[in-house]
């Protein structure tokens, strides 16, 4: 009796799936490549992020415009040769002060030649020339200014010692960002100058 030749198979893998050593290593790359993806995408996302803060703050900080403040130092206000008359033959003095332009911004302010008022009871009794000049970008620009102030009225509130006077000016002049862009800008100054008499000094300034 011829015998049967018995044939043996493979056992096969337990998940029914056969990998070699090179599918191994192709799907361990391929998964590294994914992993590397979305690196790269998490990298970008953050970039934009970063970028779009970076242009919010320079728009709402750099490149937002403000209008520079005009106004005397406090104390540099002095007047000298003071006149007290009568109420028929009012005052005369001589006010020298240092104005100030305070500009807040990151560009320079260029500003034209004006003038500036002094009255007293809303009649103009002076007035002094503000030259043609530039505010640094984030500084203060100081002008020495001179004015003769006097009256042919006199009221009687120079009866309690002290004498007030009010000053106006306004700056005409544009703000200039990194030599491109250009904002004009209008600084007004409101000023209310308090005389000592008896001392004949100014005694405060208050600006608005």
């Amino acid at each position: 009796m011829a015998e049967k030749s018995l044939q043996v198979y493979p056992l096969a893998p337990a998940n029914g799936n056969p990998r070699s050593d090179e599918e191994s290593a192709y799907l361990h790359s391929k998964e590294l490549k994914k992993k590397k993806r979305l690196k790269c995408f998490a990298y970008i996302v953050l970039f934009a992020v970063f970028q779009t803060l970076v242009i919010l703050t320079f728009a709402l900080i750099v490149m937002k415009i403000k209008t520079p403040k005009v106004r005397f130092g406090t104390e540099t206000v002095q007047a000298s040769n003071l006149v007290i008359g009568t109420a028929a033959s009012g005052f005369n003095m001589s006010l020298a002060a240092k104005l100030t332009v305070e500009n807040t911004n990151f560009g320079h302010y260029k500003f034209d030649q004006t003038t500036g008022t002094i009255t007293y009871e809303g009649v103009k009794v002076g007035e002094f020339m503000i030259p043609k000049a530039r505010a640094r970008a984030r500084s203060t620009k100081k002008i020495d200014i001179v004015a003769d102030v006097n009256s042919n009225t006199l009221n009687s509130d120079h009866g309690t010692g002290f004498l007030t006077l009010n000053s106006q000016a306004k700056l005409t002049g544009k703000v200039i960002l990194m030599k491109v862009m250009k904002k004009k800008r209008s600084a007004e100054m409101s000023c209310s100058l308090v005389i000592d008499v008896n001392r004949k000094v100014v005694s405060s300034v208050m600006c608005k």
